[in-house]
């Protein structure tokens, strides 16, 4: 009986490793919005970390969560760090390109519940007085993010993330434009 139990329970292991090993070895979660302002403006506000506290999503979800700065004070070389809680973790980002409100590249590190680094881009098309800005993060699913995939739908989760962000971004700037007429 235990053996017929381990010869189940092994070949359940292999089919469950194949399974996830056939999955996508990379993902990409992108989302935009258009915002009524000019893309300087709205350029500002992704380009300096310290301006994320009024719009990001995870800042919502993580109030406490500590906070530093490091390196530039925005653009390239801007390094933003945190520790949260569980659902916030903890991990660093640091702006590798900045061109001039046409697209912000950051190199995105988790350290904590799970260690990844991620590329975060956000481009910004100016279309008459509207900006649309693009926000993509991509990067390479290990054994256990794929796994995990299975199970949760990270598309969704971090794509919701970043529709609640860029909404933000956009009452925050339109209402800021708006007082400065």
């Amino acid at each position: 009986m235990l053996k017929k139990f381990f010869i189940i329970f092994v070949a359940i292991v292999i089919i469950f490793s194949v399974i996830v090993s056939m999955q996508p070895s990379e993902f990409k979660v992108e989302r935009s919005i258009t915002i009524a302002a000019a893309a300087p403006t709205v350029f500002a506000q992704v380009n300096d970390f310290r301006h994320w506290a009024q719009w990001s999503p995870w800042e919502k979800i993580d109030p406490a969560m500590k906070k530093s700065f490091e390196g530039a004070p925005l653009g390239v070389g801007a390094i933003y760090s945190w520790v949260g809680n569980n659902e916030i973790g903890e991990g660093r980002m640091t702006i590798t390109e900045s061109m001039g409100s046409e697209l912000i590249r950051i190199k995105l590190e988790f350290i904590k519940p799970f260690t990844a680094t991620n590329d975060t881009l956000f481009t910004f098309k100016s279309e008459g007085n509207q900006t649309v800005v693009t926000w993509t993060m991509s990067g390479k699913n290990n054994f256990m993010a794929k796994a995990i995939g299975l199970f949760m739908n990270c598309e969704k989760m971090v794509g919701d993330q970043f529709e609640k962000g860029l909404a933000q971004l956009k009452s925050l700037v339109e209402t800021t434009s708006t007082m400065r007429r």
